[in-house]
């Protein structure tokens, strides 16, 4: 702006001082080229900023979790297009896997900085906290879920950017229906994780309405992961119980035997969520899809597995906070509009699931010995 100011200033002086010229002093209209949603009037509307359709999305993926396997899927548009970052120290793999950045989404201007110095197209916001660690503590909750996508969404807008955040089966309550859950209901969940998802749907869809933010967002169910340990969630004994099957025979189920969740495995997710990224924007008739791929119960699960490990011991210690979300989420999932609108397809039901799982640890554990 000083720049500006001060060539102003020689123009104004070379135009009035020119013998004869009959120009008016010349005034320069300036304006800033950046803007926020934080700052924008009522009357205000803008687009996002397109790039060539030959040129690789450069993507910011925040949060560390199972879920940013995402970054080796989307490796294939160039190992130094996508960028992993968390406020924790990553450990090897990732480290050393591609770019790293420290990121912390409560800090505005550290991320406004690495989406603008890095040029970023595609943000894939995973940061949050999950149900049950979130009802052990709201306000960090309240802190990370709520306002974090607040920074999220004002960023994306104003750099014009394609964003995905993730909701969940979470984002339902006891009021919903359950078996199958729509797309489109009732909701009303009754943990802070799912209040914190149904506003991070309604404000991307705003701020698509409002602004023209590509937001796409995806209802998951319980997801299953072989290469990463469970993390507070409430379908997380769906995780635990391979691990315990392996290094001990035995396992304690935290929830009802017959507690039925839809299910669905890490690279069916991961998949899912790549076609909805790169759907084309007019095969969406909506930016929230539920995706399924099974549900079953603890006991089912059970059963599955000692098909494989038939001295498999389960008992049932019933914690009633998590049993309480529980028996608020859907049983089933409704995913037909995913399957309508962008062909989505499971490729893992839960016999594939188990020997996968199995598989994956099994050798796992081998190694461990070996070495």
């Amino acid at each position: 702006m000083p720049v500006l100011r001060n060539l102003t200033k020689v123009a104004k002086q070379a135009l009035l001082s020119t013998p004869g010229c009959g120009c008016q002093p010349l005034t320069v209209a300036v304006r800033t080229i950046s803007f926020s949603p934080r700052q924008v009037t009522s009357d205000a509307s803008f687009h996002s900023v397109s790039f060539s359709e030959t040129d690789h999305p450069k993507v910011l993926i925040t949060g560390m979790g199972h879920l940013s396997h995402l970054g080796r899927m989307l490796k294939r548009f160039g190992k130094n297009n996508v960028i992993l970052s968390d406020i924790r120290k990553p450990p090897n793999n990732v480290f050393h896997s591609g770019p790293f950045i420290y990121s912390d989404i409560l800090d505005y201007k550290n991320l406004r900085e690495i989406v603008v110095n890095n040029r970023i197209t595609w943000l894939v916001h995973y940061s949050a906290l999950l149900s049950a660690v979130g009802e052990a503590n709201v306000a960090l909750a309240r802190s990370v879920n709520i306002t974090g996508l607040h920074n999220i969404l004002d960023i994306a807008a104003e750099h014009g950017l394609r964003l995905f955040v993730p909701s969940t089966i979470g984002a339902f309550g006891p009021s919903s229906p359950r078996n199958p859950t729509p797309d489109l209901c009732v909701q009303r969940p009754r943990t802070i994780y799912g209040v914190s998802k149904v506003h991070a749907e309604l404000m991307g869809e705003y701020y698509h309405h409002r602004y023209g933010l590509d937001f796409r967002c995806l209802r998951y169910p319980g997801i299953i992961s072989a290469d990463s340990m469970p993390g507070g969630g409430t379908t997380d004994y769906a995780v635990q119980i391979f691990h315990d099957a392996i290094k001990t025979g035995k396992f304690e189920c935290n929830l009802r035997p017959d507690s039925q969740l839809p299910m669905m495995y890490i690279d069916d997710c991961l998949r899912a969520t790549l076609e909805v990224l790169e759907a084309p924007a007019d095969t969406l008739s909506m930016r929230t899809y539920n995706i399924n791929a099974m549900s079953f119960t603890p006991e089912e699960l059970a059963q599955e597995l000692r098909k494989q490990m038939p001295e498999l011991e389960v008992t049932y210690n019933i914690d009633p906070v998590r049993q309480a979300i529980a028996d608020s989420w859907p049983m089933d999932f409704d995913d037909s509009n995913a399957r309508k609108d962008w062909g989505w397809k499971h490729d893992y039901d839960l016999p594939e699931l188990v020997q996968t799982m199995l598989n994956y640890l099994g050798v796992e554990r081998c190694m461990a010995h070996a070495n």
